[in-house]
């Protein structure tokens, strides 16, 4: 069998979208995906199925394989054939041992590739406003770990020498040692007033940082209880932090949303959360999968071209009856002369996906106001309309145009039902932690939320979330199963509810 393939990726400090393309196109190709303790969780969604994920945590004081074993690993992995991603933290050439791993792929003849990423200096110092050069205060910057082979017999890193460079100083894996390095720097000549930054989970939602002096600064992190992971920067460019800051300044910085939508349908309003500065738990309390009965779809579709009008009442309807439309037909012409009606944009917008005009869209988007300006066209009296709904949906629509004598039939193309979160990662940290906030966008969501209360059931110290509902529909659905609301948005719609989600906590 032929030799496979290692990739050397860094991962970037943290947050998912500053990884490189490359790094990306290769995490979504690789056969093996062998990852350290400070790859972002979300990256490893984006592995193909069948990947094979090897966890080889390292971190601080807590390494679960040694290097020699790691090494070891992505050797026998690409003996085998395989395309092997070797992802890393930052960047895998700085204290990555990107190099140790290369020179173990070369002695054994593995064909090698390195993809650089974000440093975690260069994306600490971004993310909390600091220039790591500035004509002003600093022409040189200096990249040292804090933390060097505990194997050494004495240290090897001279900080008189850094102390006199006049330099931006970026130390990695040192807050632990602070005491000492701030000690040293001190005693060769350092001033006490010279300004420091130290940062951790740069980039992420959960960033926290500190600014102090030298001189105090091994009190300020131990009154700021910040442990490692953490980037330490020393140098005059610190002193522009306050004014340059920008990530901890966003709207829900500091907030944990945890947003129950399917996971299919959650990456739009998480990315917007996230784009906010929300750290986001995704809960997905329901599951949606096809379900057509064969019999009524094989009579529908046979009567498609009598139909007035065709209603959908969600995206996913949307979704399910299209996949079966294009099962059974290959031009979307088939549909006729079907005039199209959606409860509200998110619906809409699918169906426009299709190229398809949606003629009544209501200023409400509810069922009922759905049925009244179905009504208000004039057309409805004695007209053929086919309704496209799940398996939990109201009938308060049918209802409303059968009274208004219209002929109505309904197709059923997908289900809803609960998922189990007793073993999911976020429902632990739900669980732990709890949040700050909580997101509703259909009444299943919250019916599933009951179910699970148990599998929800948060520690007595965790945060008591804020509840937000997408629109009336899910509000009567929180009374009836007494959840309190916070929160209403005011347009049934995901932009609606992350402003109702910004005007609370801003």
């Amino acid at each position: 069998m032929s030799k496979g393939m290692v990739y050397l990726v860094g991962a970037g400090p943290g947050a998912s979208d500053l990884v490189t393309v490359r790094g990306k196109e290769l995490i979504k190709q690789c056969d093996v995906l062998v990852y350290d303790y400070l790859v972002y969780n979300e990256l490893l969604t984006w592995t193909k199925p069948g990947c094979i994920k090897a966890y080889v945590g390292k971190r601080s004081g807590f390494h679960s394989k040694p290097q020699e074993e790691i090494e070891k690993l992505l050797i026998d992995y690409a003996q085998e054939g395989l395309m092997v991603v070797r992802l890393k933290g930052g960047d895998p050439f700085i204290f990555g041992r990107g190099g140790e791993e290369a020179d173990a792929l070369l002695k054994s003849g593995i064909t090698f590739e390195i993809i650089p990423g974000v440093t975690a200096s260069v994306g600490t110092a971004a993310y909390l406003g600091i220039p790591l050069t500035h004509r002003n205060d600093s022409s040189a910057v200096v990249l040292v770990t804090g933390h060097e082979d505990p194997q050494k017999t004495e240290t090897v890193i001279d900080w008189e020498k850094y102390a006199k460079l006049g330099a931006t100083l970026c130390i990695y894996m040192g807050v632990t040692k602070i005491d000492k390095i701030s000690e040293q720097l001190l005693r060769a000549g350092m001033s006490p007033k010279t300004p420091v930054a130290i940062v951790r989970w740069a980039t992420l939602p959960t960033q926290k940082s500190c600014i102090g002096k030298l001189g105090t600064i091994s009190k300020t992190v131990v009154d700021a209880d910040l442990k490692p992971p953490a980037m330490i920067i020393v140098g005059d460019v610190v002193k522009d932090a306050p004014r340059h800051s920008w990530f901890e300044k966003k709207p829900l910085f500091g907030k944990r949303v945890a947003i129950t939508r399917t996971r299919r349908q959650s990456s739009e309003l998480m990315h917007r959360l996230h784009q906010l500065g929300a750290e986001v738990l995704e809960l997905p309390l329901i599951k949606v999968s096809s379900a057509v009965d064969e019999e009524v779809k094989e009579e529908v579709f046979a009567e498609l071209g009598s139909y007035d009008w065709i209603v959908f009442s969600s995206p996913n309807g949307v979704r399910f009856f299209f996949d079966a439309f294009f099962d059974e037909f290959k031009d979307v012409r088939s549909l006729g002369f079907l005039r199209i009606a959606a409860v509200g944009p998110s619906t809409a917008n699918e169906i426009n996906k299709l190229h398809l005009d949606v003629e009544v869209l209501p200023e409400k988007h509810t069922g009922a106001e759905l049925g009244q300006a179905l009504i208000d066209t004039g057309s409805i009296e004695h007209a053929k309309v086919l309704i496209v709904k799940g398996n939990q949906g109201s009938d308060d629509l049918i209802k409303l145009l059968e009274e208004k004598r219209a002929i109505v039939d309904r197709i059923e193309v997908y289900k809803t039902e609960a998922t189990d979160l007793s073993q999911n990662a976020a429902a632990e940290k739900f669980r732990k932690l709890g949040a700050h906030g909580i997101t509703f966008t259909s009444g299943s969501t919250v019916r599933s939320f009951v179910k699970q209360a148990k599998a929800l059931q948060r520690a007595k110290d965790a945060e008591i979330p804020k509840t937000f509902s997408i629109g009336p529909v899910t509000s009567k659905v929180m009374k009836e199963m007494h959840v309190p609301l916070i929160k209403e948005a005011k347009e049934s719609t995901l932009d609606g509810l992350v402003e109702a989600i910004v005007e609370e906590f801003s």
